[in-house]
């Protein structure tokens, strides 16, 4: 059977666990994720709509370690489900825009790749949950000097689907999309407002947030740090290059010794030099016949 890779072509850690792992790759979970989410969207829209007939509480499927510890380990898997708190109009074009990022990254990258960048990040989201939680029940500790227990804060899975926009806008960075359904813009700018937001949250957000964030950001970097990095040197070399090259290729600058005119201000100025003067003195035309020949003295020895 012939290798999918050139033989030249050194394989990276990722190949080199597709070759071994490649057959447990799973297709279309970007399907199966928005599925689930609007199954649970559908069965709690009563509730969202203000009926009298009751929903299904999301309650009961988001993760919260401290409820994970007591027993409830589903939520483990079902939070990946929890659909987006918006309205019916905007959940539609949140799933499509899911569908969209998803299945181009699977595409891009093959779908053992994409698998595990997903799962990659929701084990780097699920750890982060935990150890908010963790700093957050120290905090209560701290304050109220009771054994340090898991705080009861739910961890939203917005951060870990959120990375795959970041991958696709990498990947993709003009594609454009129709803000609010009319207002064009590329999505690179998108994604630099999301990682403003990033640093925002950072700042100023709990600790649940923070440890979501820099879970995502992480996540990211094992797949396009190394790209970001070689971009970076590639740079800095162009950069060097043409630093070099300006500096061989400018033309020599002649001042005029007594007007001071250059030929900066006059490139099409023919300068002398007076084979009269010491050293190397410039004249411009009007000046290299009628100036007065400054030589120096020769020292007394």
């Amino acid at each position: 059977m012939l290798s999918p890779y050139p033989a030249d072509m050194p394989l990276t850690f990722i190949d080199r666990l597709q070759r071994r792992f490649g057959w447990l790759a799973v297709p279309n979970v970007t399907i199966t994720l928005i599925i689930g989410q609007a199954v649970l969207y559908m069965a709690n829209l009563p509730t969202k709509l203000g009926m009298r007939l009751q929903g299904v509480s999301l309650d009961r499927v988001m993760l919260d370690p401290a409820k994970v510890m007591e027993g409830e380990v589903w939520r483990l898997a079902t939070f990946m489900f929890t659909p987006p708190n918006i309205g019916p109009l905007f959940v539609i074009f949140y799933f499509a825009l899911l569908h969209l990022f998803g299945s181009t990254l699977e595409q891009q990258w093959g779908t053992f790749k994409y698998n595990l960048f997903l799962l990659v990040g929701y084990i780097a989201n699920v750890a982060a949950a935990f150890l908010g939680a963790a700093l957050l029940g120290a905090q209560v500790q701290e304050i109220g000097g009771s054994k340090l227990v898991l705080a009861s804060i739910t961890a939203p899975n917005s951060f870990l689907y959120l990375s795959v926009f970041l991958a696709f806008a990498r990947l993709y960075p003009d594609f454009i999309i129709n803000l609010f359904f009319v207002l064009p813009i590329r999505i690179k700018w998108l994604a630099l407002l999301a990682w403003i937001s990033y640093a925002y949250v950072l700042v100023t957000g709990n600790s649940m947030d923070r440890a979501l964030i820099i879970a995502t950001i992480l996540n990211y970097l094992l797949f396009f740090g190394g790209e970001h990095v070689r971009e970076w040197r590639q740079g800095q070399r162009k950069r060097t290059f043409q630093s070099q090259a300006k500096r061989a290729t400018a033309a020599a600058r002649h001042v005029c010794a007594v007007c001071g005119i250059s030929s900066v201000e006059s490139p099409r100025t023919l300068f002398r030099y007076c084979s009269k003067c010491s050293g190397q003195r410039c004249y411009c035309p009007d000046h290299i016949r009628d100036h007065e020949h400054v030589i120096d003295k020769e020292p007394v020895v």
